[in-house]
């Protein structure tokens, strides 16, 4: 009987097995499918039959994968993204386990028609998965960043959104979220320095772009001195083209939104930054929120976390703080075999979550 079976006499010595490996290459030069190799491979095997029900299955199963693989087509969706990442390429995007990610947006309260402030430095993992909380038209999801550069965010894109999401992808500096109606700095620490920055590249960027265009005039006026209706014809075509062209995740916030949320304040904050330092972010970042939003700030390590937690308590920045640490546990679930997986992540990281106040100071 079957029960009676067991894989106590079994010894794993490489010798239950007579095909060798130089006849399953014959076979695949020869065009056998992937199910005829499987079944040499079990005719050929000694120890097979002797094998329990459930072992059985498994070496089929194993087999299966290395010889006739399926692939199944899905959705992209920010679960099977981050599994995916996390399983291969944990340090794209800082070691963010998916219950750390689902924990992340739930602390930061994302929801339709709310306006979030990210800081992504996990390659654009965390946008596309607010991006997809918020569905298609409704709220805004603004990516800011230090200095003047942006932060890559190409996982974007594996996403797979349609123009209406794309289009509610933005991206702002810090300096220019933290500049006042007067075009003056609100605050004296990092936006001052980005914006000594920016104010000194600009002045080269804005004259060589104005060389430019009189250049490229003086060209026209060269070669069409006289032709006035092509000239009228280029300037009535050229903001079709531009209308035309699909929007792109990521593209520069317009002026309307940033005095929008100027005056507003975001709805939440979220900063998943492994290679900045936290409390530097929430001091910059917190007071762009409106009063009594969430935010949740994720890291790979507890100290930076702690040590931004003591600092906002010192201040009377937020209330409701806690540290979190997501756990995780994969059970497989099958006849008579329910238990947890062999191998899993004994670590998911830690996030630091609370609610903006208004501060006396």
């Amino acid at each position: 009987m079957d029960e009676c079976r067991d894989n106590r006499a079994l010894v794993d010595n490489n010798e239950a097995q007579t095909l060798t490996s130089e006849d399953i290459d014959e076979m695949r030069r020869q065009g056998v499918k992937g199910d005829e190799i499987i079944e040499a491979l079990i005719s050929n095997s000694a120890t097979y039959e002797k094998k329990t029900a459930f072992s059985q299955e498994k070496y089929r199963i194993k087999k299966q994968k290395k010889y006739a693989p399926r692939v199944l087509l899905r959705r992209p969706s920010a679960r099977s993204i981050c599994e995916a990442y996390f399983k291969k390429y944990p340090h794209r995007i800082g070691f963010l386990r998916v219950d750390a990610l689902s924990l992340l947006l739930s602390l930061a309260n994302v929801t339709a028609n709310s306006d979030i402030l990210l800081v992504d430095m996990v390659g654009g993992l965390l946008t596309g998965a607010v991006a997809e909380r918020l569905g298609a038209g409704t709220g805004y999801v603004c990516n800011t960043y230090l200095g003047s550069s942006p932060y890559p965010v190409d996982m974007v894109r594996t996403f797979n959104f349609d123009n209406e999401i794309c289009k509610r992808i933005v991206r702002a500096p810090l300096r220019d979220l933290c500049l006042d109606q007067t075009g003056t700095s609100e605050k004296p620490d990092a936006c001052n320095a980005e914006l000594n920055v920016g104010t000194s590249e600009k002045p080269d960027a804005s004259n060589a772009e104005l060389n430019g265009q009189t250049s490229s005039i003086s060209m026209e006026e060269m070669s069409l001195p006289s032709n006035h209706e092509a000239a009228d014809s280029e300037t009535t075509v050229s903001p079709q083209s531009k209308m035309g062209k699909t929007p792109k995740a990521g593209e520069k916030a317009s002026e309307e939104a940033i005095k929008s949320w100027k005056e507003n304040g975001f709805s939440s904050l979220i900063i998943a930054a492994p290679d900045a330092d936290a409390w530097s972010l929430a001091k910059d970042l917190l007071p762009l929120l409106s009063y009594s939003a969430p935010f949740a700030i994720y890291h790979q390590y507890l100290q930076p976390l702690a040590t931004c937690m003591h600092n906002l308590q010192q201040g009377k920045m937020a209330i409701g703080l806690q540290i979190s640490e997501p756990w995780l546990r994969e059970y497989q679930v099958l006849p008579s075999r329910t238990h947890p997986l062999m191998q899993m992540s004994a670590f998911g990281g830690y996030i630091l979550s609370g609610t903006k106040i208004c501060s006396c100071s």
